[in-house]
C-alpha cells in the first residue's frame, strides 16, 4: 500500500521533497571530478619541478588557476555533501546531528576560501617565494 500521491510518485519525491535533489547534484560533482581530477594530479606532477615564479606565471593563466578554482570549489562542495549523507545516517542524536552539520559545513566553506584566497594571492604575488 502506497502512501504517496500519484504527483509524489511522478516526481520521485519523497517526504523531505529533496533527497533526489540531493543525490543528482552529488552524482554531477562526481562526474565533474573526474577530468578535474586527472588535471589536478598532472598539475602536481608538473608542480615538483617548478619554482615560485613559473608557478605563478602557470596559475595567472586563466585556464590553470581557474582549473584550479573549479577542482577547489567541486571538490569541497562534493566532501559537504557526502559528509552531510553520513552524518544524517549515523549520527543519531538531534542536537549533535545538527551541530555536526553546522560545524561540517561551516569547516569546508572556510577551508575553500582559505584555499581560493592563497591562489589568488599566489597569483597577484602576494604569496611568500
Amino acid at each position: 500500500m502506497a502512501f504517496r500521491t500519484p504527483i509524489g510518485r511522478a516526481r520521485g519525491w519523497g517526504a523531505a521533497h529533496a533527497g533526489v535533489g540531493h543525490w543528482w547534484v552529488q552524482r554531477l560533482t562526481a562526474v565533474a571530478l573526474l577530468p578535474l581530477t586527472l588535471w589536478f594530479l598532472w598539475f602536481l606532477a608538473h608542480l615538483l619541478e617548478a619554482d615560485h615564479q613559473s608557478l605563478r606565471a602557470w596559475l595567472a593563466s586563466p585556464w590553470q588557476g581557474g582549473l584550479l578554482l573549479a577542482y577547489l570549489m567541486t571538490a569541497g562542495y562534493h566532501a559537504a555533501l557526502g559528509l552531510q549523507v553520513v552524518i544524517e545516517d549515523y549520527v543519531h542524536h538531534p542536537a549533535l546531528r545538527l551541530g555536526a552539520l553546522v560545524a561540517v559545513k561551516l569547516g569546508l566553506v572556510f577551508l575553500t576560501l582559505v584555499a581560493a584566497v592563497a591562489l589568488i594571492r599566489i597569483v597577484a604575488g602576494g604569496g611568500a617565494p
